[in-house]
């Protein structure tokens, strides 16, 4: 017979935790909640096309937390649910239709906007360390989802811009800018581990934090970083100092989110909106 202790310990396997949650915003470059399991089973494994999603829990049931790519066209989109014994079923969502506003940048390094033969190379292999940090997923029992600002400062640039270079349509911003003096403290947005630090054709010198579940912070145009790969970080330790590395117009710290490897609104995750 089970005793009241192991009984406790049997049902806490089961239940859902509450916690703190971030906006909901089902668009293009957005998040949404979908509810995938009562609060009776274990939590299921939830992908989103080949992308497996963060799954949240509250005394409600188990909830994905989905990242919505900013080429996603509106309609209706599912995700697949696989349960406890292998079962699995499908649940659907809707994705709403946002027109983000035109941002018109001026770079003077003709390189930046046009890059030669060798950049190119050079930009390709990059991108390719870039984009595995970006799809990783690190189990966790439980994944905090509310994340600080990583630094002080004036919003200058809001996330989905459609951005002209020099006249030229180049890829939308998939982060937010904070605009501060070069060497201001940048600081962890939650818990994690750095999973890759360097320094990059366009990103400049840049830091990857897994928060665990597929949720990952990348903060670019550094001047310095003060962390290493594979170090731990906790809220707010210092990763390193503001600049304007790569290709950036002015002092500035840009920070993107990543939710099943795609770029979302950071701002959804904070307790409030920034302040322009």
């Amino acid at each position: 017979m089970l005793t009241i202790r192991r009984v406790a310990l049997v049902l806490a396997l089961f239940a859902p935790l509450a916690q703190a949650q971030p906006r909901v915003d089902p668009v293009p470059g957005g998040i949404t909640k979908v509810a995938v399991a009562p609060a009776g089973e274990a939590r299921p494994q939830v992908f989103y096309g080949e992308r497996q999603t963060l799954v949240l829990g509250s005394p409600e049931g188990w909830q994905a937390l989905v990242g919505i790519p900013l080429e996603t066209a509106p309609g209706d989109q599912a995700l697949r649910v696989r349960h406890e014994g292998g079962v699995e079923t499908t649940v659907a969502f809707r994705v709403a239709s946002k027109t983000y506003p035109e941002q018109h940048l001026s770079v003077k390094d003709p390189n930046m906007v046009e890059p030669d033969a060798p950049t190119l190379a050079r930009i390709e292999s990059e991108q390719r360390l870039q984009d595995e940090a970006k799809i990783q997923w690190r189990e966790l029992a439980e994944t905090d989802t509310e994340l600080m600002a990583p630094s002080s400062g004036r919003l200058s640039s809001r996330f989905g811009l459609r951005r002209l270079i020099n006249g030229q349509p180049r890829a939308p911003h998939r982060g937010l800018d904070l605009a501060v003096p070069t060497g201001t403290p940048v600081r962890a947005p939650n818990a994690g581990n750095v999973s890759l630090v360097g320094d990059y054709f366009f990103n400049g010198k840049t830091v990857f934090i897994d928060h665990g579940q597929g949720l990952i912070s990348m903060i670019c145009h550094l001047s310095q970083t003060d962390v290493r790969e594979g170090d731990t970080v906790r809220p707010g330790q210092r990763l390193g100092a503001s600049g304007a590395t790569g290709r950036a117009t002015g002092p500035h710290v840009h920070w993107t989110v990543f939710l099943n490897g795609t770029a979302v609104d950071p701002e959804l995750f904070l307790p409030a909106p920034l302040a322009r």
